[in-house]
């Protein structure tokens, strides 16, 4: 198996569009080319869905989030709470506008995009805070915003899966069953680049090892956490209560393809229920680039459609 050669020719449109920033770029740099990249390349907003932007007063700041609703769904509707990927460093509400309209689509249920503070300006555990307080923010006001009370997911894309775990971990902590389903895809769960997948896929595309120690670098460049802080390395500590549910997406051609196996063997030994969508010919961050491929368009699909089984499946 190869990677879509539609992801190929999309990989080589930008490369020609955008030229290499350079090792020595920082994050506002980063972050601007990853946002120009995804405007240029960015799907016509669904036509299906309903946005709403609002603001999560927490405590000590307010932080944006944007609710995506199908027009056709009926009655209260079970939530999904969604964290960006982006290495927690880069990406917006914007830049992942997509690929959170498709999922609120082909899953029928809402989905609440939080913007979170980023690195290196806010660097951990600010963007693990920020997951586990928007989430029970979300949690504690589902009524009152119209879903349904007994139905909450949470998700996130690569970083974004990261803080998923972080969060869903927390909140089922203090109450348990909160959570009911994590949807976590390409996530990335350790700080390591010598697995199997890190060195077959190295150079990308996609992601590199190098780019991804650049990210780690970011996140924790603040607060030096200990090494069994599962805010920081979520696999190092057994859960204290079963985990909820998850759904893991694997892309195949992935320096964290390896991560998302040991995130499954992890969830499953702390006696939680996986699906594992083993996507055989993506890269990372295939998920925003489904209209650049009918693949990655039907890999996300799936996910969503199953993801919205999941969510309304009798308890």
């Amino acid at each position: 198996m190869t990677v879509d050669a539609a992801l190929l020719r999309y990989y080589r449109a930008v490369e020609d569009m955008f030229p290499p920033l350079g090792l020595t770029a920082d994050a506002q740099a980063v972050r601007a080319r990853f946002s120009e990249v995804a405007k240029a390349y960015a799907a016509d907003r669904d036509d299906a869905v309903t946005t709403e932007n609002i603001e999560l007063p927490l405590d000590g700041r307010t932080i944006a989030a944007r609710i995506y609703k199908p027009k056709a769904a009926r009655g209260p509707l079970p939530l999904l709470v969604y964290f960006h990927g982006g290495g927690w460093v880069v990406g917006d509400l914007d830049t992942h506008d997509g690929l959170v309209a498709r999922l609120a689509r082909d899953s029928q249920c809402a989905v609440a995009s939080v913007d979170y503070r980023l690195a290196p300006e806010h660097p951990f555990p600010a963007p693990c805070d920020d997951a586990l307080d928007a989430l029970v923010w979300f949690a504690e006001h589902r009524s009152r915003l119209g879903f349904a009370t007994d139905r909450l997911a949470v998700g996130g894309d690569s970083a974004g899966a990261h803080l998923s775990v972080v969060a869903a971990r927390g909140a089922n902590e203090r109450v348990a069953g909160l959570v009911g389903l994590q949807l976590l895809l390409y996530p990335v769960m350790r700080r390591q680049f010598e697995s199997p997948s890190c060195i077959a896929n190295a150079n990308g595309p996609g992601l590199t090892n190098e780019e991804m120690k650049w990210y780690w670098t970011q996140f924790l460049s603040g607060e030096t956490p200990h090494e069994h802080d599962v805010r920081a390395f979520p696999l190092s500590e057994p859960f204290e209560r079963t985990p909820a549910p998850a759904i893991v997406v694997a892309a195949a051609f992935d320096p964290l393809y390896d991560d998302a196996v040991e995130l499954r063997r992890f969830l499953e030994a702390n006696g939680g229920r996986v699906e594992m969508i083993d996507a055989r010919d993506m890269t990372h961050g295939f998920g925003r680039m489904h209209s650049q491929s009918e693949a990655a368009l039907g890999w996300l699909r799936r996910i969503g459609e199953r993801t919205g089984e999941l969510m309304r499946a009798d308890r």
